[in-house]
Parts: C-alpha cells; structure tokens; sequence
C-alpha cells in the first residue's frame, strides 16, 4: 500500500487493468493508453470493437503482433511522454499504430518515429480498426470470443468512467483541446443512461462522469429531451443518482446553474464532490488565460455550496508561472487558496504547448521562480489538507474497497477520486473485504493526503 505523492498528476487515468486470457491461434494487439480518463474511454471503444472482432488485448509488447499507442498531446512533457512510448513500443515490438491527441499532429510523430504503421487522431475509432485489419487481420471464433455486455473495460470491475461528451467550446490561452477535440459533442442523455444502467448492472459501485466541459453537457443539443432523459447535467445527474451507485462528478465549470447540483448532494443522490478547474485567482492572470474573471465571486458561490451540503468536497487544479504572473498576482492565488480552503488541490507549472496562442504572450516566468511558487503553493495546499484530514479522525465514514493484499486493504471515501486523490488504509481485521465492497470505518489516523482507519 501506497500513499498518494502530492505532486501527482491530476490529469493522468488509472493504471489500466488488462484481461490476459487467450484462445489458441487468437490474433493479439497490444495497448497502451497515455493521459486522461477521457483518453481510457477511447482505449476501451476501440478495444471493445477489436475483441467483438476476436482479437485478444496484451499489456505487454511481446505477446502481441502489433501494438496501438494512444497518446497524450495535452503539454510539452506529454507529447515527450507520448514519443517516448511509441519508440519503446517500436524497440520492443517494431509494428505500431498511433491514435489520440497526439495524432493530431501526424508530421510531428512520423518525424520522430518515421517506420509507425499508421497515425490517426483523436476519437477516429474506424480509422484505428481500419489500420489494425491492415496489419493483423481478425480472425473471429464466435463461439467462443464473446464480450461483456458493458464492453471491455480498463478499469477495475467496480468502479467505470462514464463520458458524456467530446470536445470543449472553451477558448482558453494555453489549452490546444479544442484544436484537438472540436467542439462540444454531447452524447443524448438516453444513450448515457443506457450505458450506466448496464455498467451497474454488471457490478459497477461507482460512476465518474468526465468530458471536457461537464457543466456544459447538452448545450450543443439545446438541452433536448428524447426517450424520457433530458440532456441537461442537473437532469442527468438526478437520473444517474436514481441507479443506486456512487456517482462521481469531474470537470465542472463553476456557471451559475452547478448550483442546482448540491442540493443533489445533499439529498445523496450524487457524491457531494465537485471537482472544479479554477486554474487561478487574480483577474489578471485569468483575463490573460481568457478565463472568467470572477475569483471573489467564485468565493461567494462556494460558500453557498457548503452552506447547503457541509459535507461537499472540492477538488481542483492551478497554473502557477503563466506568463505575466507577477509575485503579487501569485500572492493574490495564495491568500485566494487560504480563504477557499480546497480539500483537494492539484497544480501544474505552465508550460508552453505548440499552438497555444499563450506561447506569444509577454514576460514568460523563469523555470526557476515557477519551480519556487510551485512548492509554495503545494506546501500551503498540503498543509490544508493535513488540516481537514485531521478533522476527520474519530468520524465514521463510507469508503469503497479498491484493492486487497496481505498489508490491508486501501479503499476510497466518498472525497476521494480514483488516482488523484487520497486513500483511506484499513490494516486490521481486513481479510474478509473484497474490490468493490462499500463499508462503515472509523477512522483512527490522518495524514498530509490519506487516511487510516478500522471497520466500524
């Protein structure tokens, strides 16, 4: 059992989790999915079709005949990440396709790794299948390859990502998104809930809900109704609540309208998390990053939130050393951070990204003094957290069973997102809890991220 670093990556999915059977003479592709939850949503529809079509999915590059990389293309250091991963899927295997957000710029990874297979962009699902029948024809056995009803899924079986919408209407500074998702899809709410019904059915506890712009969903569709679902995320997130499971929501922009979601989260029909990217707090930075600039406002709006639902956790993420940020504009997102007392705080230095119009903007901050406001900043956030966490000892808490070994077990409470937040670590009286098991802890010990705690 581990506890959670406090710089990791807010943006990055779990470690996908990969089902290793194989059929004698079953053609096998290997996967490996960089960035995002959204990103782990697209792994898993494109392997979904491959194995509706009889190939099998290994994690590991030797065990496959050809391997489909998708990439991350959301910073510098990603797109780094991304080509790192082709070319050592290319060492390891030599036959590989590349799809994602990277592929969006198919000259930048053919310059780098000219012998690839094949590039194709993000959500071009046809275009990946297309290029692994060229490479590894299917070959299906329909008696035997048969797939879950819920599809393949990369997560572990209780808990799912539920994306309702592609792409973002957003026109942020140093976000290139929309360059390379569009803008916003948003899925009919009738097919969301099709989707989770049998997510839960197949023994899903918990449901995240993520897209670019989850407080925006059903804009693009006029807030349509068809077939009894309204595509509207306060009447989406009653009809998810309705299904009995945990539901999670990331990626809300604070409008005004997500405050008809807390008393949602006070009835318990959702999870009282939000998870918000505020990104700062001086309106000067915000107006340079062409973001709402309205922090005191936002200060009003939380208190309202935890006026009607105290228990409400908020999670966030921050830019610090955007261009221009000067040390009393920084100043200015610290003293903010200290008044809204986050529970959950992630943070990114700003870098410059290829065609993000920020690149032009004047004054860059040297990496040093972002290095230094970064630890600052983490070093306030973190002693908030170790505040609110000591708060919590002597409570009686709900947490959901992540993973079980001989040290214990490591479960989630309902504050906790999968990956980018804490965990709550039971060391006693665990062997019987099983992945997915919703239980009563009292909790005995707090640190800086994580809790401990023993069965009520």
């Amino acid at each position: 059992m581990s506890q959670n670093p406090p710089d990791l990556r807010p943006d990055l999915a779990p470690r996908p989790v990969f089902d290793a059977l194989k059929r004698e003479g079953q053609p096998t592709i290997g996967m490996v999915s960089l960035g995002c939850p959204k990103a782990l949503v697209d792994s898993e529809r494109i392997l979904t079709r491959l194995r509706a079509e009889g190939y099998q999915i290994s994690p590991d590059y030797r065990g496959a005949e050809a391997v489909i990389v998708n990439t991350c293309g959301f910073l510098d250091s990603a797109k780094a990440e991304s080509l790192e991963a082709i070319g050592e899927a290319l060492a390891e295997n030599g036959r590989v396709i590349v799809t994602g957000c990277l592929g969006a710029e198919p000259d930048y990874i053919t310059g780098a790794h000219p012998s690839v297979l094949a590039v194709t962009g993000p959500q071009q699902y046809e275009q990946v299948l297309d290029a692994v029948h060229h490479a590894v024809p299917p070959s299906p056995d329909p008696f035997i390859d048969l797939l879950p009803a819920t599809g393949v899924k990369l997560t572990p079986r209780h808990y799912s990502y539920l994306k309702i919408s592609e792409g973002c209407n957003h026109k942020c500074k140093f976000c290139i998104i929309p360059d390379m998702r569009g803008r916003l899809v948003s899925r009919p709410a009738h097919a969301v809930m099709r989707e989770a019904e049998k997510l839960v059915e197949a023994g899903v506890k918990e449901l995240l809900v993520i897209s670019q712009d989850t407080s925006a969903y059903g804009l693009d569709l006029k807030h349509a109704e068809a077939k009894g679902h309204r595509a509207h995320i306060t009447d989406l997130a009653r009809d998810l609540g309705s299904l009995g499971a945990w539901v999670r929501l990331h990626y809300v922009y604070p409008y005004p309208h997500v405050r008809d979601l807390i008393p949602l989260m006070a009835e318990g029909l959702v999870l009282p998390y939000l998870d918000i990217p505020f990104q700062h707090a001086h309106p000067d930075v915000l107006k340079r990053m062409a973001r709402p600039a309205a922090a005191a406002k936002t200060l009003d709006e939380i208190a309202a939130w935890r006026q009607t639902c105290p228990e409400i956790t908020l999670r966030s993420t921050f830019i610090v050393g955007y261009p221009g940020e000067t040390e009393e504009e920084f100043q200015t997102l610290l003293d903010w951070l200290d008044e809204a007392q986050l529970d959950r705080v992630g943070c990114f230095q700003y870098e410059n990204v290829a065609g993000a119009r920020s690149n032009a903007l004047p004054d860059h901050v040297p990496d040093d003094v972002k290095q230094d406001r970064w630890d600052r900043f983490m070093e306030k956030a973190q002693a908030i957290s170790e505040a609110k966490l000591a708060a919590k000892v002597g409570t009686r808490i709900e947490v959901i069973v992540d993973t079980v070994d001989e040290e214990g077990a490591t479960c989630r409470t309902k504050a906790d997102a999968p990956e980018i937040d804490g965990n709550l670590f039971i060391d006693e009286g665990f062997e019987d809890l099983t992945p997915g098991d919703i239980v009563t802890v009292e909790v005995d010990e707090a640190g800086e991220y994580d809790l401990w705690g023993r069965l009520a």
